[in-house]
């Protein structure tokens, strides 16, 4: 991987961690066409750039984690089940990140339910809950582990998970940035502990490489969340499922008309 193919995946992860479109779909498929999946170091990075994105949210939303221990009591509740699900199914996902037409299909089923969120949870704008409960916080939870097939989208299954609970849009979508904080950290440590198992240690090139791209993911991350946080306000997700759908169809099309896809 050299530093231009490091920016264009960083940016992006910083793009489309936030957005209900999956970034480890996106990932794994610019992977892809770039020609460097399969690559150890690859695979590492599509992870370890999430800390950018991470530092992001806890920019934005720095207020929300001094706001007493009761965040974090919910956060924890709702991280729990994606934790023992991911240690129980972790060799099933890895095979699952490794067929495109696993992510495509994810992306388009995704795609049409994103197409109907706005009509099926219309009544929730007039909610002025602005924090979930502890047991809306675990069912959110249920609904991340979800997004542990790739082309699912994080952010498109809790902040449905949100929806179904009640929740309007903004409150949904911020519980959603905020539980990305302790899943992507999690999700990054266990990365690089089993990179380190393996290789022994970094090399500098690979140290330089993984700080640009949490750099790039940080910034565009930021731009990211307050433009999503905008247009999911006011224009809800229908462009988000057409997107996706097509984005779906579109990688079916490259698959298996034009040039088979290697993924993570």
């Amino acid at each position: 991987m050299d530093l231009l193919q490091a920016i264009i995946l960083a940016f992006v992860e910083g793009l489309t961690e936030f957005l209900p479109v999956s970034s480890t779909g996106h990932l794994v498929v610019t992977a892809s066409l770039m020609n460097i999946a399969g690559n150890d170091f690859t695979k590492l990075f599509v992870v370890a750039i999430q800390l950018g994105a991470i530092l992001s949210v806890m920019v934005l939303y720095f207020r929300r984690f001094f706001a007493g221990p009761e965040i974090y009591l919910r956060l924890f509740i709702a991280f729990v089940p994606s934790v023992i699900l991911g240690l129980l199914l972790n060799d099933t996902i890895d095979a699952l990140l490794e067929s495109p037409v696993s992510v495509a299909i994810f992306f388009v089923i995704g795609g049409l339910i994103l197409l109907k969120v706005d009509h099926w949870f219309s009544s929730n704008a007039n909610s002025t809950q602005t924090e979930p409960t502890r047991l809306q916080s675990l069912r959110i939870g249920l609904f991340q582990c979800l997004a542990m097939f790739p082309g699912v989208s994080r952010s498109a299954a809790t902040i449905t998970g949100g929806l179904v609970q009640g929740l309007n849009r903004k409150t949904a979508a911020e519980f959603s940035f905020l539980l990305a904080v302790p899943t992507m950290f999690a999700a990054t440590a266990y990365k690089m502990y089993k990179y380190l198992g393996m290789h022994g240690s970094l090399t500098s090139y690979e140290i330089k490489t993984l700080a640009l791209g949490n750099v790039v993911a940080f910034v565009v991350g930021l731009l990211a969340i307050k433009g999503f946080i905008e247009f999911l306000s006011s224009r809800g997700f229908q462009w988000f499922g057409w997107y996706r759908i097509l984005t779906g169809l579109l990688i079916l099309l490259i698959h298996f008309f034009i040039h088979p896809l290697q993924l993570l």
